[in-house]
């Protein structure tokens, strides 16, 4: 019984990101509810002409269009603040994380190595993926993404504190 009131309330409601309601985006005016006694102003009433009405609901459906794409950039460009880019190219020497899904032998509990290396990259599948040398008793793709991924750096190489994790213990 209340349903219907909540729909109409929810419709009505203004969105944050758009800054305009279901209702305008889709029929150009918010319709009036009891609220509404004043009439409204000529400008707002739709318009008698089918050409210019479509018009309109074009012109606000790409307001709402380029306001939501500001704010997912918005929201893209904080989320990915503190990411870095991992690069590598054939040949280069990397360590592979060892996931409990993809390596369930070789991550029997949480005392074993959390990586094994190193391996050499055979080829650059594109940004996020790449083709890794493994022996053939692994049993599972060569292929890994680049967050299972951490540059084999050796003892002359300066490192980070989470390679540092990966070149103690992994082996």
């Amino acid at each position: 019984m209340l349903l219907p009131h909540a729909e109409f309330a929810y419709n009505k409601a203004p969105s944050k990101v758009t800054s305009l309601s279901p209702f305008k985006v889709i029929y150009r005016l918010d319709p009036l509810s009891q609220l509404d006694l004043t009439p409204r102003p000529l400008d707002q009433k739709p318009s008698a002409h089918a050409a210019a009405r479509v018009e309109e609901i074009k012109k606000i459906h790409k307001l709402v269009r380029s306001r939501i794409e500001k704010t997912n950039a918005s929201y893209q460009a904080q989320a990915n603040k503190h990411k870095k880019k991992k690069v590598f190219q054939p040949g280069d020497l990397m360590w592979i994380y060892l996931r409990k899904e993809s390596f369930l032998s070789k991550r029997k509990n949480k005392l074993m190595p959390r990586a094994k290396g190193p391996f050499e990259v055979l080829e650059k599948i594109n940004d996020d993926a790449y083709k890794v040398d493994l022996p053939g008793d692994c049993g599972v793709s060569t292929t890994f993404n680049v967050v299972n991924l951490s540059p084999y750096l050796t003892n002359d190489q300066p490192c980070r504190f989470e390679d540092q994790i990966f070149s103690t213990r992994g082996g």
